[in-house]
């Protein structure tokens, strides 16, 4: 199968990973359950991720000291739980944020990284730090050639020194790479930089009627429902 004109020369899929590969909603909703909290594990789990971006400006606006994603959910965790009058010992708060590190994989996920791993390289690039990308990987088997994340440039998407230092370490031009995400915003991040934009999106991300964010169409390289279906345009 003859690969789309504009994934001609790309020789790298980068792929975003929260919401993108891995279900972070559907995966802390289960584990908050599990860990016996008295709070709905739906809306703790997006209670959880609305505080993400704000926390990244405050590091991009030097607000905060760099702090890396496992540092920034905790200081999350922490105000939520402050908020729900919920008391943990620091055993328990420190085992609760690393719920982010045992994130399933959509069903479509790995076989699809799988294939496409046949004729490209694949890898992260993620706003979540590199042992939190690495645990990721070890707990779902997804099988990343690298794991690159914003953490190597003290930077968060979506600057643009992220998807650019990925190219670099890549070693290719910005054009020989392509961003694999679920999320409008960052592949209009990675646009900007040169880099060909693939969009898969995950309808349930934050639940069932949780809804995606808005995009226009034809403004993505590709678009696909899932990573075999991504796989299927992209010859793989």
């Amino acid at each position: 199968m003859t690969r789309p004109a504009a994934f001609a020369d790309v020789r790298a899929l980068c792929f975003d990973v929260f919401g993108t590969v891995v279900d972070w909603h559907g995966s802390i909703a289960a584990e908050v359950r599990a860990f016996g909290l008295p709070l709905d594990g739906s809306a703790f789990a997006l209670g959880w991720r609305a505080g993400y971006a704000p926390a990244m400006q405050q590091v991009r606006s030097g607000a905060l000291p760099w702090t890396n994603i496992d540092g920034l959910h905790r200081r999350v965790l922490d105000g939520l739980l402050t908020e729900h009058g919920i008391a943990l010992d620091e055993a328990a708060r420190e085992s609760l944020n690393r719920i982010w590190h045992r994130l399933h994989p959509w069903p479509d996920s790995v076989p699809g990284l799988q294939r496409m791993k046949r004729c490209f390289t694949i890898t992260t690039l993620s706003n979540g730090n590199l042992s939190l990308l690495v645990a990721l990987a070890k707990f779902g088997g997804l099988p990343w050639d690298a794991v690159l994340s914003a953490e190597l440039f003290h930077r968060y998407k979506p600057d643009p020194e992220v998807y650019l230092g990925a190219t670099r370490l890549l070693g290719l031009a910005p054009e020989q790479v392509a961003l694999v995400a679920a999320h409008p915003s960052d592949l209009r991040a990675a646009a900007a930089c040169g880099l060909r934009t693939a969009y898969v999106p995950r309808p349930l991300e934050r639940g069932p009627g949780g809804g995606i964010e808005g995009s226009v169409d034809g403004e993505f390289d590709l678009v696909a429902d899932s990573f075999e279906a991504l796989a299927d345009e992209l010859g793989a």
